[in-house]
């Protein structure tokens, strides 16, 4: 077992706990709010899916500029598990919201400007994957999906003040100040074990993406050697 992996499951494993931990706490301990009831308890998976979202994108980010400015290819097995990563995480969130709009706004579903443009990230990042899964060419692939992972992040900044630019359902981000203390520890464990899962699964599917990579450019390597040959190189 690689040293990866192993740094990765360990984080699998804390990430675990810390859900569990967290989920226990918000479930059992933390109190209901005044005016939603135990319907606000979904916030404990809820907020830290979304901020966790808005973290792996910006980490995304910031491995297309690297790809962009070394050539290195690790920084492009950490894009692709990282846009796999936010788009699932986004998904999440917009499930989770769904199960939390219907008994508190009536609706499953609503344009609110927060739902609108983070449906809208969803749908660009989950673009750029289909666009990587229809280019063979690796450098090609690494290339373009980097543009467009850099073009595609303006999103990000857009679903964060999108409750104070406009008029939203969403309230305005919280703080320790305005929530509960009770609420709190719950709130940064999940945030926290949804961070751990997240660089986890990045390490195991970065490690995962190389080994493919490898395999899949080992051929072509192996061709060009041969062409280049000299009839002379190729006579023992």
């Amino acid at each position: 077992m690689t040293t990866s992996v192993k740094i990765g499951l360990g984080f699998l494993g804390i990430g675990i706990v810390l859900m569990g931990v967290g989920s226990y706490i918000g479930l059992v301990e933390a109190p209901p709010d005044r005016f939603m009831g135990d319907v606000q308890r979904i916030m404990y998976v809820h907020v830290p899916t979304a901020w966790n979202a808005l973290l792996i994108f910006t980490i995304a980010l910031g491995a297309a500029i690297g790809f962009l400015v070394t050539r290195r290819w690790g920084c492009d097995d950490w894009l692709q598990a990282q846009l796999e990563l936010g788009v699932l995480y986004t998904a999440l969130l917009c499930a989770q919201g769904a199960i939390w709009g219907k008994p508190t706004w009536g609706v499953w579903w609503s344009w609110d400007p927060r739902l609108t443009t983070t449906a809208i990230m969803l749908l660009l990042f989950a673009g750029i994957l289909a666009l990587r899964a229809n280019l063979r060419r690796p450098s090609e692939r690494a290339s373009l999906a980097s543009v467009a992972t850099i073009l595609a992040w303006i999103t990000v900044p857009i679903v964060y003040m999108s409750v104070r630019w406009w008029n939203s359902l969403h309230q305005i981000q919280s703080t320790p100040k305005t929530v509960d203390a009770a609420m709190v520890l719950p709130l940064r464990m999940n945030a926290f074990a949804m961070l751990f899962l997240a660089l986890g699964l990045t390490l195991l599917r970065a490690r995962t993406l190389r080994l493919q990579r490898q395999a899949l450019m080992a051929p072509l390597a192996a061709s060009e050697e041969s062409v280049d040959k000299s009839p002379e190189e190729g006579v023992v």
